[in-house]
């Protein structure tokens, strides 16, 4: 009897996904638990998995196609044996009239969500890939195909290139100006949305303090390694440092902790802690649910954790889900001084940034020192500037004098 594969349950949060890459096609023969198709969502690249041995016997969704929670996807005949190994199944060719279209925008609108992306990224030219999934459709694995055999090919040589990319005229080089149009991907679109809510229906405040991490260095540096091996290959990093600071400062000033809901304000008495983590999606925040109760092996290990599943778009919507308070670092991407936008309904976002020596004034003498600016973006409507000021201090505070976050002081 033939199983049915669907959509993964959505949560509230998420109207509907789009089918992103096919990883099968119709009479590939999959094995249990094996990725079948990836699901965009506005959040998170949600997977399908296969739930029994068998082949797929047909496919109800292609690349691009909205679906709705619990929707089918495809139909498998469970302990059927494949006509071929996977390896060496591939896709009929496609129908006449499609490979008319495969020409200019039209090939690159028959690529799913993450085929497109990966074009636009390589700055490939869609006519010269060969579509193996339904419909001559160009898929992920076709893609990465390509890009391995282009990288297997030795390099023209650079004189016959600049020929072909500016023809001689009378009139002199070709003054063609080249551009491209592609769709946002699902996840962009919801990161640009959230984006222009946050700046429009917040009054968000940035203040700016810096703080020396000297005391933090010396304590990293002479630590490293005992600590790495006592916690199983956990590095010391940075961030762990901030989001145990964060979580003291956050008790002591429990409005930016705070958010609000219409006209009531939620004061919550835990820190969920989310830490931004960019991948070629986009940005994504998933969280560090009750990091004031985590030792800092803990959060450092978390945080590992959650950016490799991220990057590998392993994230489940219940990652990314809820949050307190957020702390983002632009200093990783070299960023001296920056704004971050306000993650709502949350009322405060920390931004750390990079450490960088500067001239300082100790005890009447001028003192290189490695200074890091720190930023705390608020929303003025329930954080006042005294508020906001005197928790960015608690935070440079803690960092200066990292003890004090142990002792909790």
């Amino acid at each position: 009897m033939a199983i049915e594969i669907k959509a993964p349950a959505f949560p509230e949060s998420v109207a509907d996904g789009e089918i992103a890459s096919w990883h099968k096609t119709e009479g590939d023969a999959v094995a249990r638990d094996e990725l079948i198709v990836e699901i965009e969502t506005d959040k998170v690249v949600m997977e399908v998995l296969a739930p029994e041995d068998g082949v797929i016997a047909k496919i109800h969704a292609l690349e691009g196609d909205t679906v709705q929670s619990e929707q089918l996807l495809a139909t498998l005949e469970p302990g059927a044996a494949a006509a071929t190994t996977n390896s060496a199944v591939k896709a009929p060719a496609a129908p006449a009239a499609v490979q008319e279209t495969r020409t200019g925008a039209g090939a690159a609108e028959l690529a799913g969500p993450a085929a497109r992306q990966l074009i636009e990224e390589h700055k490939l030219d869609p006519t010269r890939i060969t579509g193996t999934g339904k419909g001559g459709r160009i898929t992920k694995e076709d893609i990465l195909d390509h890009l391995k055999t282009r990288d297997a090919e030795p390099a023209p040589s650079r004189a016959p290139a600049a020929a072909a990319a500016l023809p001689a005229s009378p009139d002199g080089p070709s003054s063609e100006r080249v551009e491209k149009r592609v769709p946002m991907t699902r996840m962009r679109a919801k990161i640009a949305e959230r984006l222009l809510n946050a700046t429009q229906q917040t009054a968000m405040l940035t203040t700016f303090n810096e703080v020396n991490m000297a005391p933090v260095m010396a304590l990293r540096s002479k630590y490293k390694e005992q600590f790495e091996k006592t916690h199983k290959g956990t590095r010391l990093g940075f961030m762990g440092f901030f989001v145990k600071a964060a979580c003291e400062a956050l008790k002591r000033f429990p409005a930016v902790n705070a958010s609000i809901d219409g006209s009531d304000v939620v004061y919550h008495g835990y820190q969920d802690i989310g830490v931004a983590v960019s991948t070629e999606n986009g940005l994504v925040v998933p969280v560090l649910r009750d990091a004031d109760f985590m030792s800092l092996a803990d959060v450092e290990a978390a945080i590992r954790d959650l950016g490799i599943r991220a990057k590998d778009n392993k994230l489940t919507i219940e990652d990314m889900t809820g949050g307190t308070f957020t702390v983002t670092n632009g200093g990783v991407f070299g960023s001296l001084l920056s704004t971050p936008i306000l993650n709502p309904p949350q009322t405060g976002i920390l931004g750390m940034h990079k450490i960088q020596d500067r001239p300082m004034a100790v005890d009447g003498q001028v003192v290189i020192q490695p200074m890091m600016y720190l930023a705390l973006s608020y929303d003025h409507r329930l954080i006042d500037g005294k508020t906001a000021v005197q928790f960015l201090v608690a935070i440079k505070d803690l960092i200066e004098d990292p003890a004090r976050i142990l002792l909790q002081l």
